[in-house]
């Protein structure tokens, strides 16, 4: 009898129903919050401008640079979540996402708040791949998995349309910072549920990343 080797060892069970529907909830609050931030802001820069007297490029920053950083950086922080495993980068990611909404909140100038932004999709990044991943692991059923695929799509999508209408309502009645403190009350309770409810997993075998052979970069 050959002893099979660490990449090829018999995976975990799968989780119960309850923990795997709850595992989904958890992946569709991030989503959700991740793709609220890409519009949020934008009933917010008149406001903000008023308060910090931006540049024009500087608003432009300020808008886009969270939207760059979060898709420029998601098939790296995919492969890094491979290595390290897929709940340590998410609530890692988790944990910086609300440390880097609390300082946007309350930049006290434009530049400042472009590097937050900045760091908010590098959080981000770490995120949105981690969630997808997991769904992929704890739903071996194909009904399901196309199922919990679907609706984190669907809550990935809303967030896009609820964006401006959570910021209106808070710029009702708050100033521009509001937009990204209610980002740290669900960030708080995305890791607490994530360590207590979210199975491990990791990519027995990752993709090698190699240095350049020639003045072309390329991966292994």
């Amino acid at each position: 009898m050959t002893t099979p080797t660490a990449p090829h060892a018999a995976a975990p069970a799968t989780p119960g129903a309850r923990r795997r529907w709850a595992a989904l909830a958890i992946a569709c609050l991030s989503v959700l919050l991740l793709s609220i931030d890409l519009t949020v802001l934008h009933l917010a820069l008149p406001k903000l401008a008023a308060d910090l007297s931006p540049t024009a490029p500087q608003i432009l920053w300020i808008g886009d640079v969270y939207g760059f950083a979060l898709a420029g950086l998601l098939i790296t922080m995919g492969n890094v979540g491979d290595r390290i495993g897929r709940k340590r980068l998410l609530l890692i990611g988790a944990t910086a996402f609300g440390a880097a909404s609390a300082v946007t909140a309350y930049a006290p100038t434009p530049e400042l708040l472009i590097a937050a932004r900045a760091l908010l999709g590098v959080a981000g990044a770490t995120i949105m791949p981690s969630t997808l991943s997991i769904i992929r692991n704890v739903f071996t059923d194909p009904v399901e998995r196309t199922t919990a695929t679907g609706i984190w799509s669907g809550m990935s999508a809303a967030g896009f349309a609820l964006g401006p209408v959570v910021g209106g309502l808070l710029l009702d009645h708050f100033w521009w910072g509001s937009v990204f403190l209610i980002n740290l009350p669900v960030m708080v309770l995305i890791v607490v549920s994530g360590a207590l409810v979210l199975p491990e997993s990791r990519n027995p075998s990752p993709a090698v990343w190699t240095r350049p052979a020639s003045c072309c970069p390329s991966w292994a």
